[in-house]
């Protein structure tokens, strides 16, 4: 084995290599894979990102393999984790889509090794990466080293090493006349963006389940080898309050959100996650922001007034806005002062602008966008817009006092209505199970509108507020990081050279490796792969091609260490 490994690293690291990686995702990136609600635009992009993948796999040297796209199966819709289709909703069509209709026509793609005899499973080892990306789509670019762009990240970097180790791994065993011992199963999947229905379909499949006994899934963990990920559910809260200002409502809702995420993170110690990775984001409210997991990078309010406006009513707007800032700053961070690797400029080049407008004035707020799970490294607009909010609400007769008349506050350019929505996600580890984390959310929500209500002198039974969680509700799990899987990944990771002696963690995000993991609980589940979170989701997406090269090396030894080695 260790001469086949030896082989493996050779051709890993030969220039050849990383120019295929390159080419392969530049290519599949350029086919923009984001969720929509016309599903045919979803079936033509995933069906054309297959067809590249066929074309790819077809060439690898494994004897006996097969591929095969196996349909999503609608009665998934039956099970506890499965993700509403919420992407399919429109203005003519406000319950979306069912299944049945969602599903017609696509599926996942796998592709399977037969062992050395020419048997599949019981005892095969399975990869799981996902083709599907999150708005908005950004088509890709080669700097050299780095390649940008939707998805070279998260996750179709991990779609193009899966294939490269594949390729490799078959013709160092075809030089050495060996076949693996155990048969392969990899698993390209869609929909993990959208809540994980791609592979929940697949950990539901107890025919394919009989063909592997461990599961590895490539996502972004800079490379690092995880048994465990933390759990995350994302809301949704409805603000619909008869006579109320619902921007100043959702700023005390935000402020519950955020205190009751700080309690959660207090509460979650684990062997596993001693970082305590229990992220509180909002990623969307009205028509700013694109997705719940998505930092939301900017957002702009307007201050409505009626009367004079003079210069110590505008020093004392002025003034309310910075110290409620300073108070931010103490609890997040300054991140004008944090310097982004990619651009080696500050993280924000600035935290808000308040410009004179002919009704009173714009607040534009700047923060910088992400994954939910790199939210330290990066600055929430909307969290620190809401404190902007209650800043000038505390001070409002302060306010109208200097101008003579009336301050309102409200959403800049959000069309007037009866209802404002709040969307973000909240992350947790398994020290709380997921319906306590769901109840919490929502409890808190209900406060934050009373304390509103009870400030306006109103009463607070009347608040109006309604949050659901009809996308993605991941569960946390807790894997065993002594388990054979666990052991060849380590082995795997120091071959390769990316093994940093460091301490087994869980990962401090959520993916599809937890709907393998919960719905068997014996199934060894890890998470690895290249590209760094703190870029995932983010307008800067980006996978350096050392890192993916690394990776390839990595998973080609990975699967061969734990399928082992057989003679032809």
């Amino acid at each position: 084995m260790d001469t086949i490994i030896r082989d493996i690293l050779a051709k890993v690291a030969e220039p050849a290599t990383r120019e295929y990686l390159r080419g392969l995702l530049l290519e599949i990136c350029a086919i923009d894979t984001t969720p929509y609600a016309d599903v045919a635009r979803m079936r033509d992009a995933e069906n054309a990102v297959f067809a590249i993948l066929e074309r790819e796999l077809d060439t690898i040297g494994f004897a006996g393999a097969r591929r095969e796209r196996r349909p999503v199966d609608p009665a998934i819709a039956k099970h506890p984790a499965f993700s509403l289709l919420h992407f399919t909703k429109t203005e003519d069509r406000p319950d979306g889509l069912p299944p049945e209709e969602v599903y017609a026509g696509r599926g996942n793609l796998l592709y399977f090794v037969p062992d050395a005899d020419g048997n599949e499973g019981p005892d095969g080892v399975a990869v799981n990466a996902h083709i599907d990306v999150v708005k908005p789509f950004i088509p890709p670019r080669d700097a050299g080293d780095i390649l940008y762009g939707r998805g070279t990240c998260d996750d179709k970097g991990a779609i193009v090493a899966m294939i490269a180790a594949l390729r490799i791994l078959a013709d160092a065993l075809a030089k050495a006349s060996a076949r693996p011992a155990r048969n392969l199963v990899n698993m390209f999947v869609i929909e993990e963006e959208t809540g994980g229905n791609g592979s929940l379909s697949l950990a539901l499949d107890r025919s394919l389940r009989q063909l592997y006994g461990s599961l590895l899934v490539l996502e972004c963990t800079g490379n690092d080898v995880h048994p465990a990920n933390r759990g995350a559910v994302w809301y949704k809260a409805s603000l619909a309050c008869p006579e109320t200002n619902l921007l100043e409502l959702a700023a005390y809702v935000i402020e519950q959100f955020e205190q009751e995420g700080r309690a959660i993170k207090a509460e979650s110690r684990h062997a596993l996650f001693p970082q305590r990775p229990v992220q509180t984001c909002h990623g969307i409210i009205g028509h700013y922001g694109e997705h719940p997991s998505r930092i939301c990078g900017k957002v702009a309010f307007d201050l409505r007034i009626d009367g004079t406006i003079d210069q110590r009513a505008a020093e004392c707007i002025a003034d309310c806005i910075s110290s409620a800032l300073a108070e931010y700053i103490a609890v997040y961070g300054d991140k004008t002062k944090t310097v982004d690797q990619t651009t080696g400029k500050p993280k924000v080049d600035h935290h808000y602008d308040l410009e004179r407008t002919p009704g009173g004035f714009r607040c534009t707020v700047h923060g910088s966008t992400g994954h939910m799970g790199s939210i330290l490294e990066n600055d929430g607009a909307i969290t620190k817009m809401a404190a902007f909010v209650r800043a000038l609400v505390r001070s409002r007769s302060r306010i109208e006092a200097l101008l003579h008349g009336t301050l309102s506050l409200a959403l800049a350019d959000e069309p007037e209505g009866e209802e404002l929505i709040l969307e973000g996600g909240q992350g947790f580890v398994p020290t709380h199970p997921i319906e306590e984390v769901m109840a919490r959310v929502a409890r808190a929500a209900r406060h934050g509108a009373e304390n509103y209500l009870r400030l306006m002198g109103r009463d607070p039974a009347h608040a109006c507020i309604r949050v659901t969680y009809d996308k993605l509700h991941n569960a946390a799990f807790d894997g065993d990081p002594d388990s054979p899987a666990m052991r060849a990944a380590i082995a795997a990771a120091k071959d390769a050279g990316i093994w940093k002696n460091q301490d087994i963690k869980g990962w401090t995000v959520s993916c599809d490796a937890r709907l393998f993991a919960t719905e068997h609980p014996d199934l060894p589940v890890v998470t690895s792969g290249a590209g760094l979170l703190q870029y995932a989701h983010g307008d800067a997406e980006q996978i350096h091609l050392d890192d993916l090269v690394a990776s390839v090396g990595f998973l080609a030894v990975y699967l061969l260490r734990q399928a082992g080695v057989a003679a032809k």
